[in-house]
C-alpha cells in the first residue's frame, strides 16, 4: 500500500476529501448532467418559499 503525506494546510479549513475514483466520476457525471436553473426560476422558488414561511398562500379543499 503506498504512503502519502498531506499538506497540513489542506486539512486545517475540511478542505480534504477523499473518494473512491468510481463514487467519484459517478458524482462528477451526475453534477456534469444536471441543468443549472435560471435566475427568473431561482427567484420564484424563493419567493414561494418566503410566502409559505410567512403564511401568505391559499390552499383549496
Amino acid at each position: 500500500m503506498a504512503t502519502i503525506t498531506i499538506p497540513k494546510n489542506l486539512i486545517k479549513n475540511d478542505d480534504l476529501v477523499i473518494l473512491p475514483r468510481k463514487e467519484y466520476e459517478q458524482l462528477f457525471r451526475f453534477w456534469a448532467s444536471a441543468e443549472s436553473i435560471s435566475t427568473h426560476t431561482k427567484k420564484a422558488v424563493e419567493k414561494g418559499l418566503r410566502e409559505i414561511s410567512e403564511e401568505k398562500f391559499l390552499t383549496s379543499r
